[in-house]
């Protein structure tokens, strides 16, 4: 097979879901067989400064022709310029996790500027892979990119059963790295109403992404008086994210937006109940038999779920059974790979910069 190159923006090994799945997918085009160079670029991306456009500009330079390049979206979205430099030489894919301008925080100008640098950046390339139905779709109504989209979701690992913690509270678990558009912040406000019932809480995810909302989020708990009830661990390895699944028996998810949400399926996988909210594609990752879905951005509707699943055991197990059904409908890593390689062997086969037919 034709060897490829993934350019992704720092570590591939970051605690985040798109990391995660770049690595997951590397991971099984090489044990396929398929030759695969990681350039893990240093700089700030997405917005980027000198360091990232210099060091895009450089691995993409020393690419030999005609190779295959899947360039991570947070990498390319701002930088149409260093990529069309190199577009017509090689057979470039983008690989979008969610739209630039979806990302939580930004205001209308910086929106509507995120909107022009990344449909110039997808006009440079050869094809384009989104990781859910919905963000292909969210491509086209953001007049992103009309052309075909390779939808590839994400696997997942099958996993034990959850068995909770016997005898304790229940441990409600929230698996997200602390950033502003995964709303830890509303999770806090929703269980500071609960303070009645038996619950604890465990918020896992890095705490260095966004360390003045990590730092906020501590803050409001502890100004909640749920210094002892919440507990922030911060980014976790896969032991000890396993070892907090099998220990939880809810979990929630109160993002303002995910492109897919791949804890959602994680903890499908563990037989969990799952309560999240209708952000960007997770009103469809969860399966509807397996949770509760709530607005985004409200607090009360989250504790009025959460309350819920804690008061009525019956409704509890209801979700219980419904997850344990749907995790036998869950694709693997493997699968995901298989369209990956599919992918980039018609891309192979094109004249550089030019669209797989189709």
């Amino acid at each position: 097979m034709t060897p490829c190159h993934f350019l992704v923006p720092g570590s591939i090994d970051r605690p985040t879901g798109g990391s995660r799945y770049d690595r997951q997918i590397v991971t099984g085009l090489r044990d396929a067989g398929a030759s695969v160079q990681v350039d893990e670029l240093p700089g700030d991306f997405p917005d980027t400064d000198r360091t990232a456009r210099e060091a895009v500009d450089g691995a993409l330079g020393r690419i030999p022709d005609h190779r295959v390049v899947i360039i991570d979206g947070l990498v390319m979205g701002r930088l149409a310029h260093t990529v069309a430099r190199h577009a017509k030489r090689l057979r470039v894919l983008a690989l979008v996790h969610h739209p630039l301008a979806d990302e939580t925080g930004a205001g209308a100008e910086e929106q509507r500027q995120r909107l022009i640098d990344e449909a110039q950046a997808l006009r440079t390339v050869s094809g384009v892979i989104a990781t859910s139905a919905f963000t292909a779709q969210r491509l086209r109504e953001r007049g992103l990119y009309s052309g075909r989209v390779a939808v590839i979701p994400p696997g997942c690992t099958p996993r034990p059963l959850a068995t909770g913690r016997p005898g304790h509270a229940p441990l409600i678990l929230c698996v997200a790295s602390m950033t502003p558009r995964k709303a830890q912040h509303r999770l806090i406000e929703a269980l500071a109403g609960l303070v009645d019932r038996s619950w604890h809480c465990q918020l896992v995810g890095s705490m260095d992404l966004a360390p003045a909302y990590a730092a906020a989020v501590a803050r409001q708990r502890d100004a909640g008086g749920l210094h002892d009830r919440v507990t922030l661990t911060g980014a976790a390895d896969e032991t000890q994210l396993d070892e907090a699944y099998r220990r939880a028996g809810l979990f929630v998810l109160p993002s303002l937006y995910e492109g897919y949400g791949m804890v959602i399926s994680e903890a499908i996988a563990y037989g969990l109940p799952v309560i999240t909210t209708t952000g960007g594609a997770l009103a469809t990752t969860l399966p509807p038999a397996a949770g509760i879905a709530v607005a985004p951005d409200d607090p009360a509707a989250l504790r009025e779920a959460i309350a819920a699943v804690l008061d009525d055991e019956s409704r509890r197990q209801a979700l219980a059974r419904g997850a344990r059904q749907a995790r036998g409908h869950l694709g693997d890593w493997d699968e995901s790979a298989a369209c990956f390689m599919a992918v980039i062997k018609e891309a192979s086969s094109c004249p550089s910069n030019s669209p797989p037919a189709g």
